[in-house]
């Protein structure tokens, strides 16, 4: 017989965090008590994670919120899962505001702290923000990494600062970070809402160089940029490799597919 403990408990709601089944870990932490288990930081955290994948920004603040009244240490784990739900559930001042109570409440910021809040400001179009919230990352002595410089860059897409976008882009490698496919789709983005045709397609040209491969995603954004400067000549031959690109993602995943073990 398996007697139920912090561990069992946390490893039940951990695996109810994966599947997306959020209520039942939310049940099972309530049930903790009646079975003479005292929930810790690391129970409380799953939980909140759980509310985050199912972007329940309310449950996971409140949970978070309840942690100081039963002696449960707030740490990074719980903060950032809490900041990344109020993230997907467009709260972006509640993100700001847990973010900035971090250091108040002795619980140390790292870059998955940042990044939460940097692309809460950067869904809800407040890119002077997601800039600002880069900024004190130095002070913080918080290292941006790949996802940081995207989800700032990709703020300033939506706010059609493209300059900005390039920008940062520029000041990657000096930063000794290396750009991906996302960083690109950004950047793309952003010259293409800018009515920068030329800049978008000298970007999409750059890819090969740091061995990324353009997905849907970049040819969209870099179609988009020629259709906006009048250059339909050029859209259509993008459309054609959009679709070469489609069908070699297709066959990969298929491919995948076929080599993973048959289960009886």
């Amino acid at each position: 017989m398996v007697i139920a403990n912090k561990i069992t408990y946390s490893a039940a709601i951990s695996a109810c965090e994966k599947g997306g089944r959020w209520q039942m870990a939310l049940s099972l932490l309530s049930s903790m008590p009646d079975a003479r288990v005292i929930p810790n930081e690391v129970t409380y955290g799953a939980a909140i994670s759980a509310c985050e994948k199912g972007r329940h920004w309310q449950p996971a603040l409140s949970l978070l919120s309840s942690m100081p009244d039963l002696r449960i240490f707030q740490d990074e784990f719980s903060y950032n899962a809490a900041i990344s739900a109020c993230s997907k559930g467009g709260q972006w001042q509640i993100s700001l505001r847990l973010l900035s109570s971090m250091p108040d409440m002795r619980v140390a910021q790292n870059e998955i702290t940042y990044n939460a809040a940097i692309h809460a400001c950067e869904s809800c179009g407040q890119w002077q923000l997601a800039l600002n919230v880069l900024s004190l990352m130095p002070a913080g002595r918080v290292v941006p990494d790949t996802i940081t410089y995207s989800a700032a860059m990709s703020a300033c897409a939506q706010g059609q600062r493209w300059q900005l976008a390039l920008t940062l882009l520029s000041r990657m490698p000096e930063a000794s970070v290396v750009p991906d496919e996302i960083t690109y789709d950004a950047a793309i983005s952003a010259c293409s809402k800018g009515g920068q045709w030329q800049l978008a397609l000298n970007l999409l040209s750059r890819m090969p160089e740091g061995r990324l491969v353009p997905d849907e995603v970049t040819y969209s954004a870099a179609i988009s940029a020629c259709e906006q400067g009048g250059q339909w000549a050029l859209a259509v031959s993008l459309l054609g490799k959009q679709s070469v690109a489609s069908l070699n993602l297709l066959m990969e995943a298929r491919q995948h597919k076929l080599e993973q073990p048959f289960i009886t």
